[in-house]
């Protein structure tokens, strides 16, 4: 992909064409909402929360870290970065995972018995957004919420009830 939005790709026949990438309509997923915070899903969050992994995705960092990721030469642009929030660590980033578990903070959307999304929240307020990356193992990846999305809030909201 080029850094102007146009992408290149290999045809069958062997020759190179371009094509512009068409921009998404919605920025963010309207269909995200949170699970029903109840004392039997907590339970199930719980459990799953011994669990889960964290796989990474070299889209959101720039510095790898402990990862074992090879940042791409050109990431795609708008990706929000870990870096930003100081998550170097896969140790820290599977402990968000787990907290935002304990806490309930997962989506109503399951796949293979795992949240489709898991959300968390740093020590600075910033509200942290994880997708499933593979379900058989329990494995996601992760990136800090951009402020303008308006999930933020329900993610705060959520993250700040007395459990």
């Amino acid at each position: 992909m080029l850094s102007c939005g146009v992408a290149v790709r290999l045809t069958t026949a062997g020759y190179r064409s371009c094509y512009l990438m068409k921009k998404r309509e919605n920025k963010y997923n309207p269909k995200r909402a949170l699970w029903e915070l109840s004392a039997e899903n907590l339970q199930i969050c719980a459990l799953l929360a011994k669990k889960v992994r964290y796989g990474g995705n070299p889209e959101h960092k720039k510095n790898p870290g402990d990862f074992g990721l090879t940042p791409p030469s050109g990431p795609r642009q708008g990706k929000s970065l870990c870096d930003v929030v100081a998550i170097f660590t896969r140790a820290e980033a599977l402990r968000y995972l787990r907290i935002g578990l304990k806490k309930g903070l997962v989506s109503d959307r399951f796949v293979d018995g795992w949240p489709k999304n898991i959300w968390s929240v740093t020590e600075n307020g910033v509200a942290l957004e994880a997708q499933i990356e593979n379900p058989q193992l329990g494995s996601y990846h992760g990136y800090p919420m951009p402020d303008s999305d308006p999930f933020v809030e329900e993610v705060l909201a959520r993250w700040n009830l007395k459990s």
